[in-house]
């Protein structure tokens, strides 16, 4: 977490699991699994895997992207989650929120980090913040919870529908 000259160094858990069943599709009469192939729609034969481009379609053509084009858009990988502004929690549509993590302070980092949860429960606010995760950049809010400081990932504005 850094804000201003302040680095606190944290790990990050997810705070919540999910709970489905992972069903496979099986042939009815001798329970075998069911596999999927690619195919090409025009030919009908099946095309390996090395043979696979990505496209995205324009007016009925395709612009054929490369490893290289996904890399060049990728977000910068800071490792950190920056404090841009401080805001309160209910000037925040709940529709924005996301995802939940828990933060937990890394070995050395306890005080700064009681003194950051600490400061946001006393003040009643939120820290809006802004990190890269899995090469996405993402918005949160730092909230305290419990005894932890909950990261709460946020959609940005155009991710919502009108």
């Amino acid at each position: 977490i850094s804000f201003g000259l302040i680095n606190i160094p944290i790990k990050i858990f997810s705070a919540v699991q999910e709970s489905s069943i992972d069903m496979d599709m099986l042939d009815e009469k001798d329970h075998a699994n069911i596999k999927f192939k690619r195919v090409n729609e025009n030919t009908g034969k099946e095309v390996a895997y090395a043979n696979i481009v990505k496209g995205y379609k324009i007016d009925d053509k395709y612009v054929i992207l490369e490893d290289a084009d996904f890399e060049a858009a990728d977000a910068e990988k800071t490792k950190t989650i920056n404090i841009q502004s401080f805001a309160l929690e209910s000037e925040i549509n709940s529709i924005y929120y996301e995802q939940p993590y828990y933060l937990e302070p890394d070995k050395g980092a306890m005080n700064a980090y009681a003194l950051l949860r600490d400061a946001l429960e006393a003040s009643g606010k939120v820290g809006v913040t802004s990190f890269v995760l899995r090469n996405k950049e993402s918005l949160a809010i730092l909230k305290p919870y419990k005894n932890v400081i909950l990261l709460n990932r946020i959609r940005f504005e155009q991710e919502i529908r009108d």
